[in-house]
């Protein structure tokens, strides 16, 4: 990671993901976009409890959809639940429990999800963690890795099967401007031979999320990819994972539904899936998934491999002693 970039990537933050980077941007909205009956039309949305994942279930669920929280923390998804039936008048809003980073259990999750459903119109891949000590779930795979990338990978993965059933299938995953610093690693995907730096391990699952979604949007045509960055948002998880930040950026960090409207914006409107599937936006428009004379696009060749490892590891975990 050079100096350039990060120098290139904070002036860009303060300039675009701010709040009044927000504030600017939504001067060209098309408010029409949003003015849409989601009667009939069912959204998945992981780490739904809180921040940007409740945000953009509150506003869908006052459109009519029906909501599926996928949450780590039962107590919490319940209550946000109660919340947003409250405010929506809409009473078509369920609870999942399920812990990202618990890989198995991803894919046992998604397989019972299939034959209960019959239709999902739009899942959302908002969930994700930023550890800042290397931690290892029980399947021996690094937190971070197994939440934000290997979790991701195998929930959509298999529900992809489901989506393709259903009208108008999307898939929206939250990924972050940190991957704007980061070029994809094929060769050491969970920091076992790195100096682990939780921001950076980070950042590198958010790259390996923009990649994932541009794969998948060739294999799949039948369903609109695309993958966005928030802005900085002031969140609970932001104010845990890098409090230093969150205390210095507070007065100018975007609300919560500041930062879910391009994610609601691509779930929902029609002028969304006019753009081809699997680009990066920011604030409703495609950007660049790279920052100017960044060395950090992928070859064909990394990609393939960082794909094969992904599917080998995903097969490890469907093979492995069913949990408890």
């Amino acid at each position: 990671m050079s100096l350039y970039r990060n120098i290139v990537w904070f002036i860009k933050g303060m300039r675009e993901y701010t709040r009044s980077g927000f504030e600017n941007a939504s001067k060209s909205f098309v408010e029409k976009d949003l003015d849409v009956s989601m009667v009939g039309r069912s959204f998945m949305i992981t780490g739904a409890n809180s921040g940007i994942g409740k945000a953009t279930a509150m506003v869908i669920a006052k459109k009519g959809g029906t909501i599926h929280l996928v949450c780590r923390n039962k107590e919490r998804a319940e209550r946000a639940r109660e919340e947003i039936i409250s405010a929506s008048g809409n009473t078509e809003v369920y609870v999942h429990v399920l812990d990202l980073a618990e890989t198995r259990k991803v894919w046992e999750f998604a397989e019972a999800f299939k034959k209960e459903h019959s239709s999902l119109n739009v899942l959302i891949n908002n969930a994700g963690c930023m550890v800042n000590q290397r931690e290892i779930n029980s399947d021996g795979l690094e937190k971070n890795f197994a939440t934000n990338t290997l979790g991701v990978y195998i929930l959509t993965k298999c529900l992809i099967p489901l989506l393709e059933k259903s009208r108008d299938p999307r898939v929206i995953t939250v990924s972050s401007g940190g991957m704007l610093v980061q070029k994809l690693n094929t060769d050491d995907l969970q920091t076992e031979r790195a100096q682990f730096d939780g921001t950076m391990v980070y950042a590198q699952n958010k790259r390996q999320q923009v990649v994932m979604t541009e794969v998948w949007a060739k294999a799949n045509p039948k369903i609109h990819f695309s993958v966005m960055h928030p802005g900085w948002a002031d969140t609970p998880a932001v104010a845990t994972a890098m409090p230093q930040f969150h205390q210095m950026m507070r007065d100018r960090l975007r609300m919560a539904e500041q930062g879910a409207d391009t994610v609601i914006w691509l779930a929902v409107s029609r002028a969304s899936t006019a753009f081809p599937s699997g680009l990066f936006f920011q604030d409703r428009q495609p950007v660049s998934a790279h920052l100017p004379l960044a060395w950090t696009h992928s070859s064909r060749q990394e990609v393939k491999v960082f794909v094969g490892r992904l599917e080998s590891l995903a097969k490890l975990a469907m093979t492995a002693k069913p949990s408890e």
